[in-house]
């Protein structure tokens, strides 16, 4: 049998991100997917979001992304997608940047 595929997904979330429970969304997303990484809020009040797992569980973090908490408005996710390094073994939030 195949292994699923796996990879390494680096996005930026514009729009109303932050003060809006976006990085604890997408933590829940994350653990909920069985993904690695990290958020974290950007001082130009982006959200920054690097993951690792899956690729299909990666899809459905960046539509739950795309979407985002009620509370939100997102604007734009620019994706980025590298090769899968097996760097993390969590997926926790990180200091603003």
């Amino acid at each position: 049998m195949e292994s699923p595929q796996v990879a390494r997904m680096h996005a930026t979330v514009t729009g109303r991100v932050q003060g809006v429970g976006f990085r604890f969304y997408t933590m829940q997303s994350a653990w909920a997917h069985e993904i690695t990484g990290w958020v974290r809020n950007r001082i130009n009040g982006d959200v920054e979001v690097l993951a690792e797992g899956k690729k299909e569980a990666l899809d459905a973090v960046l539509v739950d992304l795309q979407r985002g908490p009620s509370s939100a408005s997102v604007a734009d996710v620019k994706v980025e997608w590298l090769p899968y390094q097996g760097e993390f073994t969590s997926f926790d939030p990180r200091e603003t940047a």
